[in-house]
């Protein structure tokens, strides 16, 4: 099995760290640090699919190797499965460093499972853009607004880097057996925030549920969780159950009519009677897809790759940046009100008169999820 539980990163003060909501937002500044790197450029991402976006993100890092760039892509093999070899080969020709994360192997069915669903692009160790983004079209921001992924991206400068960068080193030389040398870390930011490298590795750790987990037991005004995939354990369930009953605004933003998995929407589906019923609100995201993953507990932010589904914490690696700032809070506070205000808040009382069609499908898929996290303890055993 992939990775090894030795990286747990400490809080580090004096961080400068700025919201970007949705790709318009987030995908001119990436390539914008990239245009304007001098060192190096890493890249790890799960989805990089030919098409528009992906032709932005060649041309850069093409052009950044032209410089004198030292640039390193590692690409989880299944997510990038729809990457032309044509487009391999450009990066490669160019002097792109090209990896993929654990090549399927048919005959090895278990060991496919482990994918790298991370998400990180740091520019010359000092910059770093992690969230729940992908290189493909639905993040596109000259297609139609209203087919572009709703999506919310972090970018950070300050000592946390130094982190982020030993966590791609890390992968990089379990994948390759190579090794990059890393900087001296960056000094501390003058009224910078304290921030912190969160880790999840499928089987060996769960650092990111551990953490959520803590922050919501401890949350005394507000949790609030936006999640694509919300397939949540028994743990979280109860976690959010117990503080909706102290009295906290406990708040989930889901999925809505538009996602690229149906079917692990209606598995999720099944548990909302149990929370409604304990005063947990449940919002369905409306205009598009929702795939952010951003977690609120007062003034705790964690935004990164990690949804909360059973699937995911279980087989994926993962990385979020944790942030503790009022500031920083408030700012994302007033992000995902106005999420909720473009959604369908899902109430106890009509949810116990939904349609039994409704409630077949919740059951079938249901099974469905059972069968596969039964598979998943059974493997893990």
């Amino acid at each position: 099995m992939i990775g090894r539980r030795d990286q747990v990163f400490p809080w580090r003060a004096g961080n400068r760290v700025s919201l970007l909501v949705d790709a318009p937002q987030f995908l001119h500044p990436m390539l914008a640090a990239i245009a304007a790197s001098k060192h190096s450029v890493w890249l790890e991402i799960y989805l990089f699919e030919s098409g528009r976006v992906a032709d932005r993100i060649i041309e850069a890092l093409v052009a950044a190797t032209r410089r004198g760039v030292r640039v390193k892509a590692l690409l989880d093999d299944f997510g990038a499965q729809r990457l032309r070899e044509g487009d391999r080969g450009q990066l490669r020709a160019a002097g792109v460093e090209l990896t993929f994360f654990n090549p399927i192997r048919y005959w090895q069915f278990t060991q496919n499972f482990a994918r790298d669903h991370r998400k990180l692009l740091i520019v010359d160790q000092r910059i770093v853009f992690t969230g729940g983004l992908g290189f493909t079209d639905e993040f596109d921001p000259s297609g139609d607004p209203l087919c572009i992924w709703r999506e919310t991206v972090v970018r950070v400068e300050g000592p946390v880097v130094a982190d982020w960068a030993a966590l791609f080193v890390s992968e990089w030389s379990r994948q390759t057996a190579r090794h990059l040398e890393t900087v001296v870390s960056a000094s501390a930011l003058e009224r910078g925030v304290r921030g912190r490298l969160s880790v999840s590795q499928g089987l060996i750790s769960q650092e990111i549920k551990r953490n959520l987990l803590k922050r919501v037991r401890a949350a005394s005004r507000t949790v609030w969780i936006a999640t694509a995939y919300f397939v949540p354990s028994w743990r979280v369930r109860r976690a959010l159950k117990r503080a909706a009953r102290r009295g906290i605004d406990v708040r989930l933003l889901l999925s809505g009519p538009h996602t690229d998995h149906p079917g692990v929407r209606h598995a999720g589906r099944r548990f909302y009677g149990r929370l409604l019923a304990n005063g947990v609100r449940i919002f369905e995201y409306q205009p598009r897809v929702m795939h952010q993953k951003v977690f609120l507990c007062d003034d705790w932010v964690s935004i990164g790759s990690s949804n909360l589904d059973r699937w995911n914490l279980r087989w994926n690696l993962e990385a979020n940046q944790e942030i503790d700032d009022p500031d920083f809070a408030a700012q994302v506070r007033t992000m995902l009100a106005a999420d909720f205000s473009d959604s369908v808040e899902c109430l106890h009382e009509h949810w116990r008169a939904r349609p039994w069609w409704q409630r077949w499908r919740e059951w079938a898929w249901g099974i469905v999820d059972l069968w596969l996290h039964r598979l998943g303890r059974g493997l893990r055993r």
